[in-house]
């Protein structure tokens, strides 16, 4: 599984998801937020305040279909801010933080009106379960030929997850480039997802767009702003 998931080798993944079973799938990205946070979302609309569409993992797949499902193709959906939330909470020992836009408000004489009080949105996972995801997410970026190397920052522990997801089910149009990525250094923690879409592509070759690539090096400099690196 490390290695699969340095190489981001989708085959692997397809049949874990095959052996583990569309229920739990399901459940377990529940836990993260799917079909749960977003306009619209069955329970616990997200208002951060600015609207969010729903990240769904929907049910009814099953053969081919569970196996795409798996890799976050078929009609599985999500948003940029899920997937920060995603990659927040492996960093996070599992647990899942509700986000927020506003820190806190200041009156002109600058005393604080009101302050944001983190919220826990979940316990996706155990945190001996985020110790192991989160070492191999940090073996995406540090293991050589693994696909998250362009998010490497010298002295700062960085774990990612590189990937293209499909437009459409004909498979005609480019795909997006994501990269999913955390930091740690110095008491400084930042989660990051970066999202680009096929327009913005250019003239890149469609065997050229990959997460590592084109979102790595955005994310990186992100991170880099915030762990001060």
């Amino acid at each position: 599984m490390q290695r699969a998931l340095e190489l981001s080798c989708n085959t692997v993944f397809a049949q874990l998801g095959t052996d583990v079973g569309e229920a739990k799938l399901k459940e377990q990205a529940e836990k993260f937020g799917f079909n749960n946070f977003g306009k619209g979302a069955n329970t616990n609309p997200l208002d951060i305040p600015t609207r969010a569409k729903p990240s769904l993992f929907p049910g009814g797949n099953d053969g081919g279909q569970l196996m795409r499902a798996s890799i976050g193709q078929q009609s599985v959906a999500a948003t940029p801010i899920e997937m920060a939330m995603v990659a927040a909470g492996i960093a996070n020992n599992g647990k899942v933080m509700k986000p927020y836009v506003v820190d806190e408000l200041r009156a002109q004489n600058l005393s604080v009106l009101e302050k944001t009080q983190p919220q826990v949105a979940s316990q996706a996972i155990a945190p001996e379960v985020a110790q192991q995801l989160k070492d191999m997410m940090v073996g995406v970026v540090a293991n050589p030929g693994a696909t998250g190397a362009p998010g490497a920052i010298k002295g700062v522990t960085v774990g990612a997850k590189t990937g293209t997801a499909q437009q459409g089910v004909d498979n005609s149009k480019p795909p997006f480039a994501w990269f999913v990525s955390f930091a740690e250094a110095d008491g400084k923690k930042v989660a990051v997802a970066v999202a680009i879409e096929p327009d913005s592509t250019g003239n890149v070759e469609r065997d050229d767009i990959g997460g590592g690539k084109l979102a790595g090096p955005i994310a990186k400099a992100i991170m880099e702003a915030v762990v001060g690196k």
